[in-house]
């Protein structure tokens, strides 16, 4: 009746960082990505020796991770739906610190774009991985990244020049 696994430790250690940071990337929210990293790894704990069976416990991991982020998503968004038709206001958002610009970019892009963004190049998985992962092809996959980049650039730099003509004002 001891703790649970050795490995299972050592795996929920090593990617807590890593959905956390995934997360908060995907969200721009890191204590909802801290919630929704925790229940993600909960649901490993719940399932380890079937996930530890797998090609890729943590490609498993990041998956439902993601999922629940989707989940929270359109619940938010069919609350705030709910909330407009009857007569409320949506909720306000909190504000964010000024560092927090690369995620409030990230935030903006749609779906499916900030999806292989972050599952590319926060996460680091290859275009086969991040296809395998989403359910796209590798094309998809390499079409969504370029395309969001480009956006990310874009809402990068109106930003900078926004913030630039506002100190120069």
């Amino acid at each position: 009746m001891g703790g649970p696994p050795d490995d299972l430790t050592a795996f929920c250690h090593r990617e807590l960082p890593r959905l956390v940071g995934a997360l908060s990337l995907y969200c721009g929210d890191a204590l909802l990505a801290q919630e929704l990293a925790q229940e993600a790894l909960t649901r490993v704990c719940q399932r380890w020796e079937e996930v530890r069976q797998k090609a890729s416990p943590q490609a498993w991991a990041h998956r439902v991770a993601l999922n629940l982020a989707h989940s929270w998503y359109r619940r938010r968004s069919a609350e705030r739906r709910a909330l407009v038709r009857h007569g409320g206001a949506p909720p306000v958002e909190p504000a964010s610190a000024d560092d927090l610009a690369v995620r409030l970019a990230v935030a903006r892009l749609p779906h499916a774009e900030r999806e292989v963004l972050v599952l590319r190049y926060y996460l680091t998985y290859s275009v086969q991985e991040a296809s395998e992962l989403t359910g796209r092809s590798p094309e998809a996959v390499r079409t969504l990244t370029h395309r969001a980049v480009s956006r990310l650039r874009g809402h990068l730099l109106t930003e900078g020049h926004r913030e630039a003509n506002h100190a120069t004002a």
